[in-house]
C-alpha cells in the first residue's frame, strides 16, 4: 500500500464534496493517515460521527487545523475570507492549504493575502457533484473520471502543487492546471450559467397562475425535469458562486441572451434552417461529451 500523502488532513466543511472526499480517503487510505473533520453546524458533526467517515470530529476551528499538514476548505466560497482569517494563526509551518471552490479569482483574492509565510496555498476545483447536499449525500466514487483544476498562484512550491494533484488523482480524478481568470470564464459557461438558467426557469414556472403551475408540475417533460434537478442545488453555495464570479457570469449571460434573441427571431420568421443548425450543434456537443466520458 502506498504511503499516505498527508499525516493529518483537516477538512473544513463536511457537505457533499467534503463528505465525498472523506469517504474516498476511507476507501483509499493512501490519502491521509488521519482525517479531522470540522463543520460550523453541530448537527452535521453529529452526523459525520455517526457515519464514521472521519478519525476525529473537531468543533473548534483552530483545533481542527492545528498540526495538520493538509487543510482543505470545503465550505461555500463566500465563507472563505472569514475562515482563512480564523485559521491563519494556527496553520502549521509547511502545511498545504487548498479548497474545492467553484470560483478561483475570488479565492485568491479572499484567502491569498491571509496565508502565513511558510504555508503553501494551492487552490483547486474538482468538477464533480450532484444537486444533493449534506454529509449523507457524499460517495467515494464522486471524483472518478472527473477533472480537478488547480490554480496555484505564481511562485507556489511545485512540491505542494504536486501533492494536491496527487491527492485528487488518488480520488480517481484527472488533474490539470489553469490560470484563475480563464478558469472562471470556462466555468461561467459550463456550470454557472446553466444553473442560473435552471433557477430562473423554475422561478418562472413557480410564478404561473395556480392552475397552470399545477399542470406544469403534473405534465413535466424530461427537459423541465432536468432543470428542476439542477435547481435543487444548495442555495447558499450558488448565491456565493454567482456573486463571486459576477463579471464572467454576466458576460456569458449577455452572449446567451443575444443567441436566445437570434433563436427567437428564427422562430418568429420561420427560419427552419437556423433552428436546425442550432439543434445539430447541440447534438454535436452532446456526442463530444460522451466521447470524452464526461456525460
Amino acid at each position: 500500500m502506498r504511503e499516505p500523502l498527508f499525516r493529518r488532513l483537516a477538512l473544513i466543511g463536511i457537505g457533499h464534496i467534503g463528505s465525498s472526499l472523506a469517504r474516498a480517503r476511507r476507501e483509499r487510505g493512501s490519502i491521509a493517515a488521519e482525517l479531522v473533520a470540522h463543520d460550523s453546524a453541530p448537527a452535521v458533526l453529529d452526523r459525520v460521527a455517526a457515519l464514521g467517515i472521519a478519525d476525529r470530529i473537531e468543533a473548534d476551528l483552530a483545533a481542527a487545523v492545528a498540526e495538520a499538514d493538509g487543510v482543505i476548505l470545503c465550505t461555500p466560497v463566500g465563507t472563505f475570507a472569514a475562515i482563512a482569517q480564523a485559521i491563519a494563526p494556527h496553520l502549521a509551518q509547511g502545511a498545504i492549504l487548498s479548497d474545492v471552490g467553484s470560483t478561483k479569482q475570488s479565492v485568491l483574492r479572499d484567502v491569498g493575502p491571509l496565508v502565513p509565510a511558510g504555508v503553501h496555498f494551492v487552490p483547486a476545483h474538482p468538477l464533480a457533484g450532484t444537486e444533493n447536499s449534506g454529509p449523507d449525500s457524499g460517495f467515494a466514487a464522486l471524483f472518478e473520471g472527473r477533472w480537478c483544476l488547480l490554480t496555484p498562484p505564481p511562485g507556489t512550491d511545485p512540491d505542494a502543487v504536486a501533492r494536491i494533484a496527487e491527492l485528487w488523482r488518488r480520488c480517481g480524478a484527472m488533474v490539470e492546471e489553469m490560470e484563475p481568470g480563464h478558469h472562471d470564464r470556462v466555468l461561467a459557461i459550463v456550470s454557472h450559467l446553466p444553473h442560473l438558467i435552471a433557477f430562473t426557469i423554475c422561478g418562472t414556472a413557480d410564478d404561473l397562475a395556480d392552475e397552470s403551475r399545477r399542470q406544469v408540475l403534473k405534465f413535466a417533460a424530461s427537459g423541465f425535469r432536468d432543470f428542476t434537478r439542477i435547481a435543487a442545488s444548495d442555495p447558499t453555495m450558488w448565491r456565493d458562486i454567482f456573486l463571486n464570479n459576477r463579471e464572467a457570469l454576466l458576460e456569458m449571460l449577455a452572449r446567451f441572451l443575444e443567441d436566445a434573441q437570434a433563436m427567437a427571431r428564427a422562430v418568429r420568421w420561420g427560419d427552419g434552417s437556423y433552428i436546425e443548425d442550432k439543434v445539430n450543434r447541440g447534438r454535436k456537443i452532446r456526442r463530444s461529451l460522451i466521447e470524452l466520458k464526461q456525460a
